[in-house]
């Protein structure tokens, strides 16, 4: 059996210094947001409880589907390696990265170099993303959608040439045996009408998996714990959404408190079988308990 969990939208607090000069852009906004209310929000309170938990539970691998800063500032790339560190070494642990850390253009470039270890693994081609990591017969698929955006903008982007690639790794993997785990921070059950907060490109990457398939997909960016599915060759596959793991408990309303999911993954003969478990707090409480269990494939 192989375990993976599943933490989204860190957002590491508190912010660090920031310098005038680094709020001459985008930032802006996103600061006076951050101060008026998610300071409060995305406090970061119990998160260090979250990951202790999680470690408990000695996952054998850790997805994290991204937002681990809030403005892209250096020092936030900075402290969002030590973090990872904290959370495992870079071969149980990646990153499928998020708007905020491509907040600005060449924040995720800026990023993506500080988390190397994290943000790697074996590709089809030169370039970064998709790439897989194997835990034995599970692979994860780590794609992303984060772009640089214009303010009040929090969608991503899934393009063509992502499209073509994921394809090609999860055919490969299909004619490997593989139980396959697909990362990305946007929902793809979210395009059109959501064109401020979604995911640009959903339909291709609804189109990919409805195709090539995929046993489950992982997401964060909505901080809500959710459960769906889009169309596989075969079926329907799992989409499962995680609450932001830096959620205060006294978040608004609209944000579920910080949570982490825990799959167990297990193949019996010809068969694959994956269990849920959600761990988190609940909204009134300073406990961390088992919110929800139940078998997913």
């Amino acid at each position: 059996m192989i375990t993976l969990a599943h933490l989204s939208d860190i957002h590491l607090a508190p912010l660090p210094a920031v310098r005038p000069l680094e709020l001459a852009n985008k930032r802006i906004t996103g600061y006076i947001n951050w101060r008026l209310r998610r300071q409060s929000g995305l406090g970061g309170s119990g998160l260090s409880a979250l990951v202790s938990h999680l470690h408990e539970q000695a996952p054998d691998f850790t997805c994290i589907t991204g937002d681990l800063v809030n403005l892209g500032l250096d020092d936030e790339i900075a402290t969002a390696l030590g973090w990872l560190k904290g959370i495992g070494p870079p071969d149980r642990v990646c990153v499928s990265p998020g708007n905020h850390d491509a907040y600005l253009p060449g924040t995720l470039t800026r990023a993506c170099a500080a988390w190397r270890d994290y943000v790697s693994g074996e590709t089809i081609d030169e370039h970064l993303f998709p790439f897989v990591r194997r835990i034995g017969e599970v692979a994860i698929v780590s794609c992303s959608s984060a772009i640089a955006t214009p303010p009040f903008i929090s969608a991503g982007r899934f393009d063509a040439g992502q499209a073509e690639r994921l394809a090609r790794i999860l055919a490969l993997l299909r004619d490997g045996g593989y139980f396959r785990v697909v990362m990305i921070h946007h929902p793809p059950t979210i395009e059109g009408d959501k064109f401020r907060s979604g995911l640009w490109g959903a339909k291709l990457f609804r189109d990919v998996i409805a195709e090539n398939g995929a046993e489950i997909i992982l997401h964060g960016h909505t901080h809500r714990s959710t459960v769906q599915a889009i169309r596989g060759p075969s079926g329907d596959v799992p989409v499962i959404g995680v609450a932001a793991a830096g959620t205060a408990q006294d978040a608004k309303p609209s944000d579920d408190p910080a949570r982490y999911n825990l799959f167990r993954i297990e193949k019996l003969g010809p068969s694959w079988t994956c269990s849920m478990g959600e761990f988190g707090f609940q909204r009134l409480s300073d406990e961390i308990t088992l919110r929800l269990q139940m078998r997913i494939y």
